[in-house]
């Protein structure tokens, strides 16, 4: 600790080098941060997805909706425990630039567990829902987004015409849900049954089927079983579970991995280079400075580490400020991982990754001025 005067000194030193060098590091580990954290929370994400609940939707996209009447046969395949459906239709409130997506449900206490860590109802909404024919369920979003509020009537314009001929369908607020998916600021939950009553097309229809599997280990087998059920048949079914889905959305966006590892190190490889150049001139500008330690009894080894201390303590200092403004812009970027959040084992990385680079970036210049020759330093020579 008594060398921690010397070790800040040395650091302001020049005060303008002092700060260019700290937005360097600032700005990489953000860029750091920000990468590594969606990586990793991507990855967690994925681990994290549930192999037990299996998504049922049409083989073909964009093919014929399945029928609500194959209820009864989904439940009676080997190994599927529970059952839900969901519908909808996109509409607009007030103007074409202000969507809305309508999810229709049945109204029953499935979706109090169906799928928790995606959708979240409490008891008294769900049957405020059902007690309302037209009734809708918002979450704090689209609240927030529109000023709606429990008890006000909302008037959507939507082509999915009704049986009448109309395009405009008004519900009633009676309840709120949550919700963690990428667009949960553009939908609201509506009755099923009011739904397939009003519409003028594809009544009697689901957009998709949830099928959750008894035992998790068998997912894979349940799936294929539910796919073999319907084989063959005017609404055959693609099924995944949704880990599998979790998946193939990462994978179409491209390698990941790849890109962001590729990014981090042409940073940090940049930025180790830079310091150490920085810290070569910094030492020899400063040999006289070092002799006269060297002359006051200071070892090798006490202006070596010093010198050390001052790389670490500057790029430890740097790294914090850049991981702490990552975390502030990470809910930007998570924005394109539906419920991404950054771990805090980034962070404790990106530390030890500061303590490394200004390890390697240092060590060569702290060496040789370790060194010196008091003599040939005086001198100038």
């Amino acid at each position: 600790m008594k060398f921690l005067p010397l070790i800040w000194s040395g650091i302001w030193r020049k005060p303008g080098r002092t700060i260019l060098t700290l937005m360097q590091v600032i700005v990489a580990f953000a860029l750091f941060g920000v990468l590594q954290g969606m990586k990793t929370g991507v990855d967690e994400a994925i681990a994290g997805a549930r192999a037990d609940v299996l998504f049922v939707a049409p083989a073909a996209f964009g093919g014929a909706p399945l029928r609500r009447a194959d209820l009864e046969r989904l439940k009676s395949v080997p190994g599927v425990k529970t059952v839900a459906f969901a519908d909808g239709f996109l509409g607009t409130y007030q103007k074409p630039t202000q969507p809305v997506y309508v999810l229709a449900i049945e109204s029953n206490e499935v979706w109090l567990t169906l799928i928790p860590e995606i959708f979240q109802v409490d008891l008294k909404d769900l049957e405020a829902l059902r007690r309302t024919r037209t009734g809708v369920l918002i979450n704090d979003d689209i609240a927030k987004k529109y000023g709606w509020r429990i008890g006000d009537r909302i008037p959507l314009t939507s082509t999915t015409l009704q049986t009448n001929g109309s395009g405009s369908w008004v519900f009633d607020i009676v309840g709120t849900f949550t919700a963690r998916e990428l667009s949960q600021g553009g939908y609201i939950v509506a009755n099923y049954s009011y739904l397939d009553e009003a519409r003028a097309l594809n009544k009697g229809t689901v957009r998709n089927y949830y099928a959750v599997a008894a035992d998790p280990t068998q997912a894979a087998a349940v799936t294929e079983a539910i796919d073999n059920a319907f084989a063959n048949s005017p609404n055959e079914t693609r099924t995944a579970s949704f880990k599998e889905l979790a998946q193939q959305e990462m994978q179409s966006i491209g390698d990941l991995d790849f890109a962001i590892r590729s990014i981090v190190s042409a940073v940090l490889v940049a930025l180790l280079f830079s310091l150490a150049t920085m810290m070569m001139q910094t030492t020899r500008e400063r040999t006289s400075e070092l002799a006269v330690l060297k002359t006051l009894g200071f070892s090798d080894r006490t202006v070596f580490l010093l010198l050390l201390g001052e790389a670490v303590v500057a790029c430890i200092a740097g790294a914090i400020m850049g991981l702490g403004l990552a975390m502030v812009a990470f809910p930007y970027a998570a924005k394109f991982v539906p419920g991404l959040s950054m771990p805090m084992v980034v962070i404790e990385v990106g530390v030890i990754g500061a303590v490394l680079v200004a390890l390697f970036s240092a060590s060569v210049p702290a060496f040789r001025a370790s060194k010196l020759a008091i003599v040939d330093a005086l001198a100038g020579r």
